[in-house]
């Protein structure tokens, strides 16, 4: 079974866009922003472990696996170079693509991630993973959103929250899955490799985000040269879906930069 899909824009040679999604892994959480980016050609995947991309990880799963992964899915879809786009978890496999494979990245888009994980991040993983080892796969499921929405979104969108709490729990991951990703996420550290990157990069957070504190943004874009750092006031973690058409427009925004960037140079050479 296919574990990638790629959306043709219509348009020949058309700028391929990378979607990368966080902890939950799916092509799926990407739906708010396909619309949007109709212009370019859009690749989507289900991350090893999730989705229909079902497997059983090494207990050594790395972020590095993650981006390794990415590489893969460029190489399937014959994509040579691709604007890499990662929520989280996502952009962290982004920022190892860009330090380890630079070739491969026409620009990276980081939402919500972190060069080495807060504290704070650090306790909230562990009180889910409690959660999960305690109270099970629902209760984890159920919990979930506090970390992903701010609390009056989840408040107007309840039905909304149900249908997702149960396709999750229907599509569960596993909680060995979730054990080694989160590892995994929270054993990443790049700050020592950050001012190396030198592809176009947008750091994209929301102040209002509960599991990853916007500080953590800040400090991305401080430490990546020339980074754009973009800052929502409100979206909490998952600020791509109760704010598409705001996030939409940022990212359209910064894609058509670099588009622009890329032909000035062309005229100038």
């Amino acid at each position: 079974m296919t574990f990638f899909d790629v959306h043709e824009s219509g348009r020949p040679g058309a700028p391929t866009v990378l979607l990368s999604s966080g902890l939950g892994g799916t092509a799926g959480y990407w739906a708010p922003q396909l619309a949007a980016l109709k212009r370019y050609r859009v690749v989507t995947y289900d991350q090893a472990g999730t989705g229909r991309n079902k497997r059983q990880l090494l207990d050594d799963h790395s972020i590095a696996a993650m981006a390794d992964e990415i590489l893969a899915v460029l190489e399937a879809t014959q994509t040579d170079q691709a604007h890499i786009v990662g929520h989280a978890l996502g952009g962290l496999a982004g920022l190892d693509l860009a330090i380890r494979h630079p070739g491969r990245v026409r620009s990276l888009t980081v939402i919500n991630g972190w060069a080495k994980a807060h504290a704070h991040t650090r306790r909230c993983f562990e009180l889910r993973l409690m959660l999960l080892k305690h109270e099970g796969p629902a209760a984890y499921v159920r919990a979930q959103p506090i970390f992903l929405y701010p609390a009056d979104w989840l408040a107007r969108n309840a039905e909304r929250a149900a249908q997702e709490e149960a396709h999750g729990l229907a599509g569960f991951q596993g909680a060995e899955t979730l054990k080694r990703r989160i590892a995994a996420l929270l054993a990443f550290d790049a700050t020592a490799h950050l001012t190396g990157i030198r592809r176009p990069t947008l750091i994209s957070a929301a102040r209002d985000d509960v599991l990853v504190p916007c500080s953590m943004s800040e400090q991305l874009a401080a430490s990546i040269p020339r980074a754009r750092l973009d800052i929502a006031p409100w979206g909490g973690h998952a600020i791509n879906v109760t704010q598409p058409d705001v996030f939409n427009a940022m990212l359209l925004a910064f894609l058509e930069s670099k588009a622009n960037d890329s032909q000035n140079s062309s005229l100038r050479s």
